[in-house]
């Protein structure tokens, strides 16, 4: 049984990381300002999944495949710094779209795109993978049973902490669809913010030593 110390250990990290501006952060509240709530839900809804993906992963070894196959968080890493740097071209590029522009002008996205782009993003996100790979593992504690029920627990509490603050920060964005709709300029200086704040962490991520943990 794990420790209330872990527990409270994994929601700070977690907490922290949920604030700080990701994939995530941008994508989830995109959807919910040119699509509305709905669509931010069924975007939310991918991202979940997408967290217990890495959680079943991690219980099932991700965490030593890792650690024993370096390559393989290289490519998870790599992987995911050419996700961020598509998303923030798509952004900067001549004619690019602010994410956050209203609904109307924006053409409208399936549910089944929704869910599968925001479970994309969560999958490819640096920051998930590090939290799996080489967070989580900091907090097992040899006493407290087998690494892979504690592993278990403690995604638990990060994916609660995780889609807690992800769902604020959607629902919150959505109430800005109408602000931002008289406010083109706002938009313009948006789109470029958020592009260029994802391609820095497109090259921080690519640039960035490995850290992997048992």
């Amino acid at each position: 049984m794990i420790t209330l110390t872990a527990v409270g250990g994994v929601a700070l990290v977690e907490l922290g990381m949920a604030l700080t501006p990701g994939p995530n952060m941008i994508h989830l509240a995109s959807r919910a300002i040119t699509q509305g709530r709905r669509a931010g839900l069924v975007s939310l809804s991918g991202t979940a999944v997408g967290f217990v993906c890495y959680l079943l992963a991690a219980a099932a070894g991700l965490s030593a495949m890792f650690a024993a196959v370096p390559v393989t968080f290289t490519v998870v890493k790599l992987a995911g710094a050419a996700y961020l740097a598509y998303l923030a071209w798509d952004m900067l590029k001549p004619g690019g779209r602010s994410p956050f522009a209203p609904a109307q002008d924006l053409p409208r996205v399936s549910d089944a795109r929704l869910f599968s782009m925001g479970l994309l993003t969560n999958l490819l996100n640096p920051k998930i993978a590090l939290m799996y790979a080489a967070l989580l593992p900091q907090f097992l504690d040899p006493q407290a049973g087998p690494a892979w029920g504690q592993l278990l627990q403690l995604g638990t509490v990060q994916i609660v902490v995780g889609i807690s603050v992800n769902a604020l920060i959607m629902l919150g964005a959505a109430r800005m669809s109408k602000f931002l709709a008289t406010r083109p300029r706002i938009l313009t200086a948006q789109r470029f913010t958020a592009g260029g704040l994802l391609g820095a962490f497109a090259l921080h991520t690519a640039l960035s030593r490995n850290v992997v943990s048992t």
